[in-house]
């Protein structure tokens, strides 16, 4: 190693130790210079980079936004702003550089495939892509699932079902009779009956689940209707809780259906999450389900599909076969993915302005009698365009006030002001509207908190002590019992942007645990396991059938002998992952992966709702709070929203940060970003 390079490395240790790099970006790099034979700072440099920003969600480095704002690049583990000698250093390491002299160093190193218009990685680790005014470097896995992905959706896109709108006409009379007033719901349903790939989007309330299951009748009367065999519907969300809250809301929408039963019998109402359907191979990231061995179904439709990372949507569409179409189901305004990728938000860009081409006009039209607004039109489209819809009409919050106004006026440009905001919190609160309230709190400690706190949990843990079974009750009392228990804690949820410090989950579920017991709620919460603990999942477990972000509550259960005495067990109930009615029982030693859950990130409560949600933020701003990471809080709460803060100014700083995250995901459609 020359000396150039001990000090690069010498540089990127000290960034491990600061707490700004991990120390496998640092062994990455390493890698590259030892077994690549690479020497050029630059490129090394490079690998360490985009292995960091895989960390923070974004599938490439692209090299020009890195040179014009090093600032966004080193993010720090400890949910602070780095020092700023870090980002002086790091400006130092890039200067004299530009993104075409970056990238055609990187294209010289043999550990760089470097594809220039080839799709053939030459099986380097690293992938030059992009284009020449945007070069992007990837790790070739993550350039891989994009290709996978591209590919999986621009073929489907290719091939449009060449559909009669005069066989859709009579049905589609049927499934929105004339009352039914939102005209984007029918043409979410024409553009995806006529497209293998489409997309459905649109925020809390606007009728996704309605459309789709209106979408699943639609599609089955063609086929009814054609002589053919109904089609094959898999439906899947990305966790168990997301499968459990589609499983509960789509059944009593198939029963409503003005169809016929034979119809109706023919559109699934069961819902497994994405990891259960592909099938997962214990101790691998493979799946049972790929290309050699497809998924056997004529279509499936993913729910919540803004929580899908990168990885997972290309195994998905790896395991479907080519004719196998797909539906995706989401709001794009959410937090993207924990893992790398925003894939839904990258799919949806244009979604809001439409691109509808004059031929997608004409055929909506002569499909449902609907006319496109003029101002969604736009003949230089582009396929994608003509797939996606967006839902506008919220029927679960007017927007004229309540959560609706909030979450729609947090999530409009230009950001809100804090006056702004101010208005809507003070403004006369209506339940019909969503109820919205704003607790200013001194310390995390406030007797403030602690009072929304305990009366939110109060509820279900009344419920347990008070309904808790006889020693005598059977299997079916103490799952009702358990089931009710769970649905009460549902009731009330806090949510937390952090996970460290005193206003970090880790802190705040302490605490909590503190103030119920003194409140005597609990008991014997100076043990690991006690009832009454809700604990999230935060690992997959294939043996258990439990999944990352599943929740289940620590309840003592009475227990017969084999020589028939009794004794009290403590077991944590789970709902039953399909969203079926049984309940599963899990001893806590079993449980290798799990965190209290009091207090929940944001992140975690993605395909969650709670009556009532009360976001606690933190005491100072930090790059993990965004002003999607606030919309996402919000429309946490079906009912009431509780904003607990220290000071305005946070929020202030969360509303005018916006979650870019950066990858070569594009099907045709120019990037904004591109354009001069």
């Amino acid at each position: 190693m020359n000396e150039t390079n001990r000090i690069l490395f010498d540089e990127l240790a000290l960034w491990v130790e600061q707490g700004v790099l991990r120390a496998l970006d640092l062994a990455l790099a390493r890698f590259v210079q030892r077994e690549a034979g690479e020497q050029d700072p630059a490129v090394l440099l490079a690998v360490a980079l985009v292995s960091e920003r895989n960390a923070h969600g974004h599938v490439c480095l692209d090299l020009g936004d890195a040179l014009a704002h090093p600032e966004t690049l080193l993010a720090s583990d400890t949910e602070r702003p780095p020092e700023p000698g870090i980002h002086d250093a790091l400006t130092a390491r890039l200067a004299g550089l530009d993104p075409a002299a970056w990238a055609a160093r990187l294209g010289a190193s043999s550990a760089v495939c470097d594809l220039a218009g080839s799709d053939d990685d030459g099986g380097a680790p690293l992938v030059l892509a992009g284009t020449p005014r945007r070069p992007l470097l990837y790790l070739r896995r993550y350039w891989r699932y994009e290709r996978i992905i591209e590919q999986g959706i621009a073929q489907r896109l290719a091939r449009p079902q060449p559909l009669d709108p005069a066989r859709l006409r009579p049905l589609l009379a049927d499934l929105f009779p004339a009352e039914h007033g939102d005209p984007w719901q029918r043409i979410a349903c024409v553009l995806a009956a006529r497209s293998p790939f489409a997309v459905i989007t649109g925020g809390p309330g606007t009728g996704k689940t309605t459309t789709v299951v209106r979408l699943l009748a639609l599609l089955q009367g063609l086929a009814l209707d054609a002589d053919r065999a109904p089609l094959r519907i898999r439906l899947a969300a990305p966790t168990g809780k997301a499968a459990a809250r589609l499983n509960a809301s789509i059944a009593p929408r198939v029963a409503d259906l003005p169809v016929a039963e034979s119809l109706r019998a023919t559109i699934p109402t069961a819902v497994s999450t994405l990891h259960r359907l592909l099938g997962p191979i214990p101790d691998s990231r493979a799946f049972r389900h790929h290309a050699r061995n497809p998924l056997d179904a004529d279509l499936v439709v993913v729910d919540e599909a803004s929580m899908v990372d990168v990885e997972l949507m290309a195994a998905l569409i790896e395991a479907l076969r080519p004719e196998t179409a797909l539906v995706l189901l989401g709001d794009k305004d959410q937090l993207a993915s924990v893992e790398a990728g925003a894939v839904l938000g990258d799919l949806c860009r244009r979604a809001s302005a439409g691109h509808y081409t004059e031929a997608t006009a004409a055929w909506v039209g002569a499909a449902c009698g609907q006319s496109l607004p003029p101002e969604t039109l736009d003949d230089a489209g582009t396929p994608l365009d003509q797939a996606i819809a967006m839902l506008r009409h919220s029927y679960r919050f007017r927007a004229e006030g309540g959560i609706g106004a909030l979450a729609q006026r947090i999530n409009t440009e230009p950001a809100p002001t804090r006056t702004e905001i101010q208005a809507l919190f003070t403004a006369p609160q209506q339940e019909a509207l969503g109820v919205i309230a704003e607790l200013t709190v001194r310390t995390p400690d406030d007797p403030a908190l602690i009072d929304l706190v305990v009366s939110g949990y109060h509820g279900y843990l009344r419920l347990m002590r008070a309904q808790a079974p006889a020693a005598e009750a059977d299997n079916t009392e103490i799952d009702d019992w358990a089931r009710a228990v769970l649905a009460a804690h549902g009731e009330f949820q806090l949510l937390a942007a952090l996970r460290h410090g005193p206003w970090g989950v880790a802190g705040l579920n302490a605490r909590i645990a503190d103030w119920l017991t003194r409140a005597g709620l609990l008991d014997g919460t100076d043990h690991a396991w006690f009832a009454g603990r809700p604990v999230l999942i935060t690992r997959n477990d294939y043996g258990l059938r439990l999944m990352n972000g599943d929740i289940g509550i620590a309840l003592e259960t009475p227990l017969r002998d084999a020589d028939g005495g009794q004794r009290r067990v403590l077991r944590v109930a789970f709902p039953h992952p399909d969203g079926g009615d049984a309940i599963r029982w899990v001893l806590p030693s079993r449980l290798q992966a799990v965190e209290t859950v009091f207090a929940m990130t944001v992140h975690k409560s993605q395909g969650s709702e709670f009556t009532h949600t009360a976001l606690a933020l933190p005491d100072h701003p930090t790059p993990v709070l965004t002003r999607e990471l606030i919309y996402t809080g919000i429309t946490r709460a079906r009912e009431r929203f509780t904003l607990v803060h220290q000071s305005p100014r946070v929020l202030e700083a969360a509303l005018r940060r916006r979650v870019r995250r950066v990858s070569g995901l594009r099907l045709g459609a120019e990037d904004e970003e591109q354009r001069s």
